[in-house]
């Protein structure tokens, strides 16, 4: 397989634009686990996506060591990401709790630490599911300040944000001294983006989109994406499939993708989107799909706490 293209964050290193997801549903099996990290590293894979909450940092840091010790890729040559979540979210517990998840995936450093969601829990162990009665107002910049500690001592290479709206980022940025250098968010042919996404373009931050085929399978997902007739007839006219259709769609908004199959097969479909192009009228034709959302988070809505509507969560982008 080819080399998965890269792009340069704002932070000044360089993340793959593809990479590999580590949640599942229902979860794999250790086995299963190992043999995909193994088969996906094999085909070219280096960027991997993981996070407290999906329990699965330990699990990718065995198969990392494994990669490691046999000679199959060096750690500079990998990209890491995990994700700070919500009851972690206080000033006070960012830097034990990337600490921590360093610590599950035997890594000195990660490549990419992310603010999950922009809410905080009371300070537990990571649990779910979640409970609305736990909800707190996050203090943003506090936790930004921490999350730039945790840079600037070499805890990780780059900061950013997930599930951030444009308002929540242009709050952010009011007061950051190390800009967020990435949002991971939702993104696919069926729920576009547009306007964050010219945000973000604006403001030099990189979109990295999380369910870039709808996640069909999982009790959040849809089948939007992969049901899609203009998405049908772009792929029977190029010969492809629907799901590198959408992924190749994304690559020519220039949003990184976080793919999630634990299939060698559909590993290899996965990253055989970059030899070729959809034309400008296959685009326009994408653009005027209608849109919807898939997973809202619905269960970041509460009466009591700081959301407490959808609209609210996502600043009216919905």
């Amino acid at each position: 397989m080819g080399v998965i293209p890269e792009v340069t964050l704002s932070s000044g290193h360089a993340m793959p634009l593809v990479g590999l997801g580590t949640a599942s549903f229902p979860p794999a099996t250790p086995e299963a686990f190992r043999t995909a990290m193994m088969d996906a590293i094999a085909l070219g894979y280096r960027h991997f996506d993981t996070a407290s909450l999906y329990g699965t940092e330990e699990r990718l840091g065995e198969a990392v060591a494994d990669a490691i010790g046999q000679g199959l890729v060096k750690r500079e040559e990998l990209f890491i990401t995990s994700k700070l979540w919500c009851t972690d979210a206080h000033a006070d517990r960012v830097v034990a709790a990337l600490r921590q998840s360093l610590g599950a995936l035997k890594l000195e450093y990660l490549d990419l630490y992310l603010v999950h969601w922009p809410i905080s829990m009371k300070p537990s162990d990571t649990k779910f599911p979640i409970n609305k009665d736990d909800f707190l107002p996050i203090d943003l910049k506090a936790v930004w300040e921490a999350m730039e500690e945790c840079q600037r001592a070499g805890l990780t290479k780059s900061i950013g944000v997930s599930n951030f709206s444009c308002k929540k980022l242009e709050r952010l940025l009011s007061t950051a001294s190390i800009p967020p250098a990435v949002n991971q968010v939702e993104m696919n042919p069926i729920w576009q983006q547009n306007k964050l996404l010219d945000y973000a373009k604006n403001k030099g931050i990189k979109l990295c989109a999380y369910s870039p085929l709808g996640s069909t399978g999982t009790p959040w997902g849809t089948n939007e994406v992969m049901e899609c007739d203009v998405l049908k007839q772009i792929a029977l006219t190029k010969g492809k499939s629907v799901p590198q259709v959408s992924l190749k769609w994304l690559h020519q908004q220039g949003v990184g993708v976080i793919v999630k199959s634990f299939r060698k097969e559909r590993l290899k479909e996965n990253i055989d989107i970059f030899d070729w192009e959809l034309t400008a009228e296959e685009l326009q034709k994408i653009s005027q799909i209608p849109q919807s959302r898939g997973p809202a988070g619905d269960g970041f809505v509460s009466a009591n706490g700081p959301y407490k509507s959808l609209e609210e969560l996502w600043d009216g982008e919905i």
